[in-house]
């Protein structure tokens, strides 16, 4: 038996940022590791430049996640003007960028993805070396110290994150609780209102046979999301497992 700490992912914008070059701004369909680290450090308190306290959350917490919806995609044409690189000139602020002299300014464009109304339940779990309690995690993201977003600032959570603590023999009895609907919507309604699909995706960390002890179906590949160092924005890769499961599917 292990104990889990389990809650729930909605918003009507989400972005689970990928590997990002050029103008491009891609999103996952779901939350990869970074992303779920980083939430519960802002839950948390923990600073990016606590490089302590990022180094216990990261060695701590095993992760998973169950697809409920990817959410639909949408792509957002994105312009900044930002002044051109001087090596006598730096800009403190946002302000001082935006009053330098229009000759020196630049365009820059790039495109930004989104998932809309995506739905997504969270597991985590304590590592042998773990520094952390699930405890102080459940009340973090009861009541977080730092505003929440899901990616990005401009997708706050659009429904409670509801976490629990269960204890249960398998990771996808924890991925599997049921939350109350949306909104005050019925289950069905809900199901209706976000397209659920009648499938869902596992992804998770550990072995291939960690989700229900049933290896089969399983796929595996590197997952460069680990997060090493929030300063310099590195990352580190780890083997993430997957599994596409139909409603009522037998184990």
């Amino acid at each position: 038996m292990t104990e889990y700490l389990i809650f729930r992912l909605y918003a009507p914008l989400a972005s689970w940022g990928e590997a990002a070059v050029g103008e491009s701004r891609p999103t996952a369909t779901y939350p990869r590791r970074s992303a779920i680290i980083g939430l519960l450090g802002a839950a948390l308190g923990v600073r990016r430049d606590d490089d302590e306290g990022q180094r216990r959350l990261r060695d701590s917490l095993g992760i998973a996640i169950k697809q409920r919806s990817p959410g639909s995609l949408l792509r957002d044409y994105h312009t900044v003007q930002v002044p051109a690189s001087q090596s006598r000139v730096t800009y403190r602020t946002r302000r001082d960028e935006l009053n330098a002299p229009k000759k020196v300014i630049n365009t820059i464009l790039s495109s930004r993805d989104y998932r809309c109304d995506g739905l997504w339940t969270v597991a985590v779990w304590l590592m042998p070396r773990a520094e952390l309690a699930l405890e102080a995690l459940e009340r973090a993201l009861e009541s977080p110290y730092f505003p929440l977003y899901l990616g990005r600032k401009a997708c706050p959570p659009g429904a409670p994150l509801a976490p629990r603590r269960k204890t249960v023999a398998c990771l996808r009895d924890a991925l599997d609780t049921d939350f109350p609907p949306l909104c005050g919507r019925t289950t069905e309604e809900e199901h209706r209102a976000l397209r659920l699909p009648d499938n869902s995706l596992y992804a998770w960390e550990g072995d291939a046979e960690r989700l229900d002890g049933n290896g089969r179906g399983v796929e595996s590949s590197e997952a460069w999301d680990d997060p090493l160092h929030r300063r310099r924005w590195q990352f580190g890769p780890r083997t993430e497992y997957r599994r596409m499961v139909r409603a009522g599917e037998e184990r």
